[in-house]
């Protein structure tokens, strides 16, 4: 099986900075596999709260995370900066697939990347609703 190859800068349209904590260190003293996990939820959700998509209390439809998967590349570890680039890999009927770029502040590769895929549901039945238009407007510029 070949390994993919780091992503640049340049596949990603819209960022998120982020400093470690302490606490992202893991014992082997670099942030811990969960940990990327936590940024690619804040950089997606951030930018769709962002974009008017997103209301945590009252939104219908929302979304729901269905699938993600992460790929590592080199060691990350606080303190410091990261950045998570974010672009959109693929838009279906009902879901969206996000590509995520985990970067160290002045790196050009990834230090690790990843997808991460909402299902756009009713708020009440958890049901696959179509993504709304003007959400497939928004979501189309990162695209």
């Amino acid at each position: 099986m070949s390994r993919e190859a780091p992503a640049s800068r340049s596949d990603f349209k819209v960022w998120r900075r982020f400093t470690t904590r302490w606490a992202d260190n893991d014992a082997y003293g670099h942030a811990n596999n969960a940990i990327y996990y936590q940024w690619f939820d804040s950089a997606v959700n951030a930018w769709l709260v962002e974009q008017g998509m997103l209301d945590i209390e009252r939104g219908d439809p929302i979304a729901l995370v269905v699938e993600t998967r992460c790929s590592y590349f080199r060691p990350l570890a606080f303190p410091g900066d990261v950045e998570a680039g974010l672009a959109v890999a693929a838009l279906g009927r009902s879901s969206v697939r996000y590509r995520i770029g985990i970067f160290a502040a002045d790196a050009d590769e990834a230090a690790a990347q990843g997808e991460f895929v909402h299902a756009v549901v009713d708020r009440a039945t958890r049901r696959p609703v179509e993504i709304p238009a003007s959400w497939r407007k928004t979501l189309g510029t990162i695209s």
